[in-house]
């Protein structure tokens, strides 16, 4: 029986980035997760973020999901949205506005991260599709 929905567990992935809770965000990530940087477009494993976050290197100050979308599958789901993030990464700010997908799979009843990818929105006035 599943736990959570994965819009839940895509809560409380934004929720451990913003806590910097390292602990927390191991029990949502999957063993082989793997974050396509919207930044740099560099792939990210799920230790590497772990480190990040609990040396406090990578640390957010605001995190803003709007439109999300949720299709579920046989044990894994697509979560689709938009987001505002603002933060610090090695003490220099950031801020970007993105779209993202996040791909869930279901272990034992739960949803894990398998896979998160973030596209740069460069005009938030732009047309909405393309």
């Amino acid at each position: 029986m599943t736990e959570a929905t994965p819009l839940a567990t895509d809560d409380r992935f934004f929720a451990a980035l913003l806590a910097a809770d390292p602990d927390a965000l191991a029990g949502i990530l999957s063993h082989d997760f793997l974050l396509i940087d919207v930044m740099t477009g560099s792939e990210i494993p799920a230790l590497v973020l772990l480190d990040l976050i609990g040396s406090r290197s990578l640390l957010f100050d605001a995190i803003d999901p709007a439109e999300r979308q949720v299709r579920q599958y046989q044990g894994a789901a697509i979560v689709t949205g938009r987001t505002q993030m603002r933060g610090r990464f090695d003490g220099a700010s950031f801020e970007v506005r993105s779209r993202y997908t996040h791909v869930f799979v279901q272990h034992e009843g739960q949803w894990h991260l398998a896979a998160a990818q973030g596209t740069p929105i460069n005009d938030p006035s732009g047309p909405s599709a393309a």
